[in-house]
């Protein structure tokens, strides 16, 4: 009886203790974040926005630190998105969450972008959505040969947010265009010859970069224009959602003359209209839930999707636009 009831606490211990989804520590001088949900890929939820905002901004006022560094736990990813199933279910039901959360993760991304203190995410390994809003707008990227970026928003129904509006549109030539309809995928050196890095270091030399220096950056448009890539690529264009599709071109396009975080505010009257849609539930169903990679686009074509709908999308929200 004694051994069964030890058993039971022991058991209750073991399920009672919850790991940190964000650890928060000095290293030196260098304040150092760990992304720490590794069974889903490090997936950024509201509750670790809600824990790295203010202590970036903490750390951003102290004098005993002098970097920011920003990694993720368990080997396979730095972030692979935002926890876009939550915010899918508070959608269909009208709750909050829908709005706060990309409130939230905007206002980061911006404090990340205007951070005075340099800010270093090492990007090893896959790195997509809310990921890429977590490093990409701070002044050093450091990818990996195990490095996998992208921005896969238009094919359930979004469009590449996280600031995707301003840094994209800076990429050399086409390039960021094509990785915003076509949510292409960039691996190890690629991410750095195409300008998304700063920085390129082998996977198992990443620690020694806690004390490493200045070096400079490459940026490089990728060639690849042969006609089975493009015909590869024209496939993929016709399974995305075509709203998405014309939002994304028409988000770039505005996005290449406006500030960080003239592009936040914009980006969030979008992700509003497609909360107020359709097609956003319905590629998240066909590729995140079902899995049966089938959306049913509505409208089903480009030609559908009219001007004057894309530019509802762009609407001022009024006294619930972004601010910061």
């Amino acid at each position: 009886m004694l051994h069964r009831q030890v058993l039971q606490c022991c058991l209750h211990q073991m399920s009672s203790h919850v790991e940190p989804e964000v650890l928060l520590e000095k290293v030196g001088r260098a304040g150092v974040i760990t992304l720490n949900r590794p069974k889903v890929l490090n997936a950024l939820n509201l509750t670790m926005i809600r824990q790295i905002y203010p202590q970036l901004r903490k750390w951003e006022n102290d004098n005993d630190t002098d970097i920011v560094i920003i990694k993720g736990d368990g080997g396979k990813a730095f972030c692979a998105g935002g926890d876009i199933r939550a915010v899918t279910e508070a959608g269909k039901v009208g709750d909050s969450l829908a709005q706060d959360f990309f409130r939230e993760e905007y206002i980061l991304n911006d404090a990340i972008g205007s951070c005075r203190k340099p800010y270093i995410a090492l990007i090893d390994g896959i790195t997509m959505g809310g990921g890429v809003g977590l490093s990409v707008h701070g002044r050093f990227r450091v990818a990996t040969e195990k490095t996998l970026f992208a921005m896969p928003e238009t094919a359930i129904g979004l469009f590449p947010d996280v600031g995707g509006g301003y840094f994209l549109p800076r990429l050399r030539g086409r390039l960021g265009l094509f990785l915003a309809l076509t949510g292409f995928r960039l691996k190890g050196r690629d991410v750095h010859r195409a300008g998304v890095a700063t920085h390129f270091v082998e996977s198992k030399k990443v620690q020694k970069l806690f004390s490493s220096g200045s070096v400079e950056g490459i940026m490089q448009n990728l060639k690849a224009d042969d006609s089975e890539f493009a015909k590869k690529q024209s496939e993929t264009l016709s399974k995305m959602s075509p709203t998405s599709l014309k939002i994304t071109y028409k988000q770039l396009q505005a996005g290449a003359s406006l500030s960080l975080r003239d592009v936040l505010v914009m980006e969030y009257r979008l992700c509003q209209a497609c909360m107020r849609g359709c097609d956003f539930y319905e590629g998240v169903r066909a590729v995140l839930v079902d899995r049966d990679q089938n959306p049913r686009w509505s409208p089903s074509t480009l030609e559908e999707v009219s001007e004057q709908r894309v530019q509802q999308c762009f609407s001022s929200l009024g006294e619930r636009d972004l601010t910061f």
